[in-house]
Order: structure tokens, then C-alpha cells, then sequence
């Protein structure tokens, strides 16, 4: 009844991990897919989930993507150059990030480059890469704002808000940062769909600080705090 669907095609970190035993949730890498009522496609992250999100919308011969990537890890954008419309002439692909656009568009590049992947020159879909404003950008009836996340590197949470609903992706944030981990409740504030990293038990964690992710434990105290509807 709400005006967003949200559709998982990869929750994987780190590389596809396609064994039997993880075939329940999949085993591709990050890729979410956010629909508005109109239709308008958004997309978050590029892992191997982008492949099978790509094959589906290769029936249609035009159309527009916008892609918001977290990040430049392997494991964010290693799906892009799989991804079908971007060979496809009849299709806008406009990119988002938390980084200046110059250099979103030459780290894309350099991994469709020789000698790793000579792809580019395929390239037939109609590309414009954008650096995110922090006061969010509208699209129609959405508005997608971004906020920061604790990760090695650097890393953007997004807030995807529309009329009735409202979707939080922080994927690949550790807790333990006050001013990150005080964003990030105040970005996922009644939010309808809080989608947050859990790589790990508590148990583990104490084995991986400073690697960058953080427990279902700590998901679930983020999503009583902010009062997400589902976690």
C-alpha cells in the first residue's frame, strides 16, 4: 500500500558467495532496487546482484537508472560492468556518490580499462555521474538524502523518503564513531525499512574491530532507537 518497493538482488559482503548453504538469501554481492509509484527506478550499490537486476530490465528497450553507490570497495561496484543497460543506447544512467564527480567517473572507468576488463568502448548507454549534495537531491515525489558512514575509506548512507514511506540503506558502517553512529539514528529516524550491516555476531566482532562493519546486535539497538517500522 506504501508508494516505495524494495527488492534485495544481493546482501553478500566481500566476494558472491554462491554455496548451497547461503542460497536462502542468495550470494551475490550488494544491489538494492527502490521503485516509487511512478515507476522511477532507483538503485544502490553495483555488486553481482546488478547482473540479475540488469538482465530484468533488459527487455526494455529505453529507460532510466539512478544508481547511488556507498562506495568504491570491490564488492560495491564489481556488477557494473555486467549490468545490461549500460550497453544499451536507449538508456540514462545517471551516477550518484559522496564523491566529486570527476573522480567517481575516472575510478568507474579505470575498471573497464585495459588490461583488467576492456569493456568501455561498448559502453552505449548515455552516462552522467553526480557528487551528492548534502542537503539530498528531489526526484519527483522522492527525495533522497544522503549521510555518513564509519568505514575504512569513507562510505554514504542514504534516506530515500517519498510521500507515505520511507527506506534507510547504511550498509558498511561500524559502530563505535559517536558523531557517525549519532548520524546514522538521525537519518534512519522513523523510518518505514532500515537496511543496516550486520556482518558479524558480537562474538565475532570482538576478532574484527576496525574492519569496518558492525553486529545484528548493534541493528537492532539503532533500529529501537530511531524507531525504524522494520529492520
Amino acid at each position: 500500500r506504501m508508494s516505495l518497493t524494495v527488492r534485495f538482488w544481493g546482501v553478500r559482503g566481500s566476494i558472491p558467495t554462491p554455496q548451497a548453504e547461503n542460497l536462502g538469501f542468495g550470494g551475490n554481492t550488494p544491489c538494492l532496487e527502490v521503485r516509487a509509484r511512478d515507476g522511477s527506478l532507483l538503485v544502490f550499490d553495483a555488486g553481482t546482484g546488478a547482473r540479475r537486476l540488469g538482465l530484468r530490465l533488459a527487455g526494455d528497450k529505453s529507460g532510466r537508472v539512478r544508481l547511488f553507490l556507498t562506495h568504491f570497495h570491490w564488492d560495491h561496484i564489481q556488477g557494473l560492468p555486467f549490468f545490461a543497460p549500460l550497453y544499451a543506447a536507449g538508456w540514462e544512467l545517471d551516477l550518484y556518490s559522496g564523491f566529486p564527480a570527476a573522480s567517481m567517473e575516472q575510478l568507474l572507468r579505470s575498471q573497464m580499462a585495459r588490461p583488467c576488463f576492456p569493456a568501455a568502448d561498448a559502453v552505449r548507454a548515455h552516462t552522467h555521474y553526480h557528487a551528492m549534495s548534502s542537503e539530498g537531491t528531489r526526484f519527483g515525489e522522492l527525495i533522497v538524502r544522503p549521510f555518513p558512514l564509519h568505514h575504512p575509506g569513507g562510505a554514504t548512507g542514504y534516506r530515500v523518503e517519498s510521500p507515505d514511506a520511507c527506506v534507510v540503506y547504511a550498509c558498511d558502517h561500524e559502530h563505535g564513531d559517536p558523531p557517525a553512529d549519532l548520524a546514522l539514528r538521525r537519518a534512519a529516524e522513523g523510518a518505514d525499512v532500515l537496511i543496516y550491516d550486520a556482518m558479524y555476531t558480537p562474538a565475532e566482532y570482538e576478532q574484527k574491530r576496525g574492519w569496518g562493519h558492525s553486529t545484528w546486535l548493534e541493528a537492532a539497538r539503532v533500529a529501537r532507537d530511531a524507531g525504524a517500522g522494520r529492520l
